[in-house]
């Protein structure tokens, strides 16, 4: 786990968070841009996944527990992608919060997942 990149990924997931709860509270429905918001908070815990998998590689093993570090990394690329299939199954502005939702869940597993791999806890 690179820190950095959980930083970035961090902060992108809380800014997309508060917008979708934030547009989802004013009646927004889900549309292009929240929808492709969360593709955008999946594609970088994808990109996590594989930075991961490198890393024990090139010398950055994990100082925590391997086995909690990896039942978080495969939870938490669920999580967009159920939210956003709830967001096209549902089309009311509920859906829209809990695509913010789903971005909130994401940072703070990630979180979680940078604790874990630096054993900070």
């Amino acid at each position: 786990m690179i820190e950095w990149f959980m930083w970035v990924q961090f902060g992108i997931a809380c800014v997309i968070g508060l917008a979708a709860v934030v547009l989802g509270l004013v009646g927004r429905k889900p549309d292009d841009y929240t929808v492709g918001a969360l593709a955008l908070v999946e594609l970088l815990l994808l990109a996590q996944l594989v930075v991961s998998l490198v890393a024990p590689a090139v010398g950055n093993p994990p100082q925590g527990n391997v086995l909690e570090f990896w039942v978080y990394a495969v939870s938490v690329v669920l999580v967009p992608p159920a939210t956003i299939i709830w967001a096209l199954v549902d089309r009311t502005r509920w859906s829209t919060v809990v695509l913010g939702a789903g971005a909130f869940t994401a940072a703070v597993m990630v979180y979680r997942m940078y604790q874990i791999w630096f054993a900070l806890n």
